[in-house]
């Protein structure tokens, strides 16, 4: 087998994305490396499209996230993630230690991997919105190791009016009938990495 070469840390990415924010049982979780952040026992958990277009790597995504907490530090932790490039997938992986699983894209807004589909997205058109920073950390284990890694964005932020469709035998199950909240992300340009040296 051929190795796969990935770039560098930073990765600096454009596209646009459609996100959602849930609240979820905490008991119903995928397995966290960290403390999620509950309140009365439901997690904060974030959902998201994203079709990743130049300049930088050209892939279409479909991530879970969970807000979680490590000592005074708020962050995020991806439980799933799949990717249609095998770049993304092997990079994410070994950089970062993200989970990234490969997945089949029938549109930018719908998935399935070899057992079946994941979820779909139907979105009604948003606004223009506002272009708005956005920041956050995520940890992931890296072996025995907890890894902190900064993700810096900025994106138009507009509401949107989204149905999403998870297939009630696949891997995303546990999420409820409707989400929270949902946005499109329109103009994204994101910065991930480099990883925290030292303890996440």
């Amino acid at each position: 087998m051929v190795p796969v070469t990935y770039p560098p840390e930073p990765w600096v990415l454009h596209g646009e994305a459609q996100a959602s924010l849930w609240l979820v049982d905490a008991a119903r979780l995928p397995p966290s490396p960290v403390r999620p952040v509950t309140v009365r026992g439901r997690a904060v958990v974030g959902t998201a499209f994203v079709d990743y277009r130049p300049p930088g790597l050209v892939y279409h995504e479909l991530a879970v996230a969970v807000l979680v907490r490590r000592g005074w530090r708020i962050g995020v932790s991806i439980t799933q993630i799949w990717v249609d490039s095998p770049v993304s997938r092997e990079g994410g992986r070994e950089l970062w230690g993200i989970p990234k699983e490969p997945a089949t894209f029938d549109s930018p807004t719908s998935a399935h991997d070899d057992r079946g589909p994941i979820a779909g997205l139907a979105v009604a058109t948003a606004r223009r919105g506002l272009r708005l920073p956005l920041g956050t950390s995520t940890w992931q284990v890296m072996g025995a190791a907890l890894a902190r890694t900064p993700l810096r964005a900025t994106a138009r932020v507009a509401p949107l009016r989204a149905a999403w469709q998870v297939n009630p035998a696949g891997p995303l199950n546990w999420l409820p009938a409707r989400p929270l909240v949902s946005v499109a992300l329109t103009g994204l340009r994101l910065r991930f990495g480099p990883r925290a040296a030292g303890p996440g």
